[in-house]
């Protein structure tokens, strides 16, 4: 018997194929299933064109067979088998697929489509084999032959007995090294486990003899193993099936078998696509955040399948990072994959689903929010700071994408509301959109820069998250409003500021004295237009303000970026006066004063006070 060898391009990329290409071993029995079922689609395909042909779906199948006494693992199939010729063809020459020419000379019909289009994944085999062995049978041949390949050397084709059409695709395990366990592939649960995460849609049988354990019919307490034949593979895929078909339960169960969350579902969406790109996607928000969702361990992305092959566990090319909270699954048949199912080539289709995907998210959200406000109120408060980074990441560059799905604490409603809904309840004359930042909304509440905008009626969102400012910062306006903090040194309210301007002049001497004495901590002294009650509060010129200056000086990589801090005084509080009395009567006394303001300030701000036990002790002073 000749043997013959595989070209030498063939041999090089064998070699390549088996080291580099796939990065989990298990994949080669996908790769082989699938062959498989493009066996059988091709009988189903002769038969539409052919009347002489019945397909009876009941006699087509996949079997998985494995002898752990010879060590050797079966696929066999009742598909359309291989000729001589195809054999040598399709499985002597490397990356030459009998399914991408079976697909080029024929129209395919009936939403039937071929899985494997390049020829390469069937040398996955190996990975695991030491001696690959394929017999075959074609329809319509009263011969079969035996294809036989050790590897890069060569393979052998020679006349050998079968009775009925279809392949078999025999595998010689490897032993086992101290690296790696060959075996496991002989394992019935190791098996099913397989073909359950790779091929469970698979829309044929893939049928396996499994041992199972029955209690003895004269004795409960006894059982007995028994090996019977079962069906692994689902077959048909939950998203293949018809909306009205599927209860709440059906998805919940689904997420549950993905493994998705150990939560459920908050919102789930399911979408058919038929047009330029075909593909179908369900896709769920999850109700709650992942325990690491916030860490470098989590891993964005949804299941991507093609032809009901699962090919990608996460492709993260389908979500933005803004979006990376939905799980899920997408298949389609239009998906280009070269050299394996493993390896995706990031084309035009890929990016065309990922934008239609992108788009159906933030509609289901905005119906979310539109139909069930206490549902996507709920989703907010999990993942509502997700979409702020997603606002300020990348320049801005989603901003328009999300603005409308941000959420606010509002001094009003005291509650979440939209940027739409403070827009459309402002007065005329108002002229921005004021916020407030702090550690909680208790706290900004009783913060004394919310005194003018508040006396004026006007609306304040409470900013609590780290990133809310740098988000609205990136965003600059909603509608045509800008966005204003309250502790802008311009907060656009028109008052009457002539007593303002005598009193900034009359004690213009003063203010200079204290800006002296904090020489270093703030960057002016001036009589306050925002004030009502409260003596004192600090406030900032610049595009830094205090709540950011606590962030950035949080991060691992601090430069000690500081805000540009005014110390404003309330000219009709007690305080003021005493003040001044200080600055004619007494300068160590308006020393006292200043640093206590200031660090009074400070701690309305939240921030620390450089000396604590200097301060404690000039609120002694104050006290004798």
């Amino acid at each position: 018997m000749e043997k013959k060898q595989f070209q030498a391009e063939s041999k090089r990329l064998l070699d390549l194929m088996i080291n580099s290409i796939y990065t989990h071993r298990e994949v080669f029995l996908r790769e082989l299933i699938s062959n498989a079922s493009d066996a059988i689609d091709k009988i189903y395909y002769k038969a539409l064109t052919d009347d002489t042909l019945r397909f009876d779906q009941d006699s087509y199948y996949i079997k998985v067979e494995a002898d752990k006494e010879n060590k050797t693992l079966k696929i066999m199939d009742t598909g359309i088998g291989m000729t001589k010729e195809e054999l040598e063809n399709n499985l002597g020459v490397i990356a030459k697929s009998g399914s991408l020419a079976f697909k080029s000379e024929n129209e395919l019909k009936d939403g039937y489509d071929i899985i494997g289009q390049f020829g390469v994944g069937f040398y996955a085999a190996f990975m695991v084999a030491d001696v690959v062995t394929v017999i075959s049978k074609a329809l319509g041949s009263d011969e079969a032959y035996k294809w036989e390949s050790e590897g890069a050397d060569g393979y052998t084709i020679e006349l050998c007995q079968k009775d009925s059409v279809g392949t078999e695709v025999i595998l010689k395990i490897k032993e086992n090294t101290e690296e790696d366990r060959f075996d496991e592939f002989l394992e019935e649960y190791r098996l099913k486990e397989i073909i359950k995460k790779y091929s469970d849609f698979i829309r044929y049988p893939i049928k396996m003899d499994v041992t199972v354990s029955k209690p003895k019919e004269d004795n409960d307490n006894e059982y007995v193993d028994f090996v019977e034949e079962q069906i692994i593979n689902s077959m048909v895929p939950i998203w293949k099936k018809n909306k009205s078909d599927l209860t709440d339960e059906d998805y919940e169960k689904f997420y549950q078998e993905k493994r998705y969350g150990f939560d459920k579902p908050l919102k789930t969406i399911h979408t058919n696509v038929d047009g330029a790109i075909r593909y179908n996607a369900i896709l769920f928000i999850p109700e709650n955040i992942p325990f690491d969702y916030y860490s470098k361990e989590y891993e964005k992305g949804l299941e991507l399948y093609s032809n009901g092959v699962l090919i990608m566990n996460k492709c993260a090319d389908l979500l933005p990072d803004y979006f990376s909270f939905v799980k899920g699954m997408v298949d389609s048949e239009d998906l280009s994959l070269n050299i394996s199912r493993e390896m995706l080539q990031h084309d035009r289709q890929l990016k065309r689903i990922e934008k239609n995907i992108n788009k159906k998210i933030k509609s289901e959200l905005l119906s979310l929010m539109k139909n069930d406000r206490e549902k996507y109120e709920k989703f907010f408060n999990s993942f509502g700071r997700q979409l702020k980074y997603g606002v300020y990441s990348d320049f801005g560059t989603h901003k328009e994408v999300l603005q409308d799905l941000l959420m606010f604490y509002s001094s009003k409603e005291k509650k979440l509301i939209t940027l739409d809904e403070y827009v459309l309840r402002m007065p005329e004359e108002q002229k921005y959109i004021y916020y407030a930042t702090g550690e909680s909304n208790e706290r900004i509440e009783k913060l004394p820069q919310t005194e003018l905008v508040a006396d004026k009626g006007y609306e304040i969102l409470y900013f609590t998250d780290e990133i809310d400012e740098f988000a609205i910062r990136m965003l600059m306006n909603y509608k045509e409003k800008e966005f204003r903090s309250v502790s802008s040194g311009d907060l656009g309210i028109e008052e009457d500021q002539t007593d303002s301007a005598e009193e900034s002049n009359e004690n213009e001497d003063l203010f200079e004295k204290m800006q002296n004495i904090l020489a270093g901590k703030v960057k002016n002294v001036r009589i306050s237009k925002r004030l009502k009650t409260h003596p004192v509060c600090l406030s900032t010129d610049g595009e830094i303000s205090i709540e950011m200056e606590k962030v950035l000086n949080a991060m691992p990589d601090n430069q000690g970026i500081k805000a540009d801090k005014v110390l404003e005084i309330n000219p009709h509080h007690e305080v003021f006066e005493a003040l001044k009395s200080a600055f004619e009567k007494d300068q160590e006394k308006l020393a006292l004063y200043t640093n206590l303001l200031y660090n009074q300030a400070l701690l309305i701000e939240g921030l620390p006070i450089q000396d604590p036990v200097e301060f404690t002790n000039d609120i002694c002073k104050v006290m004798v």
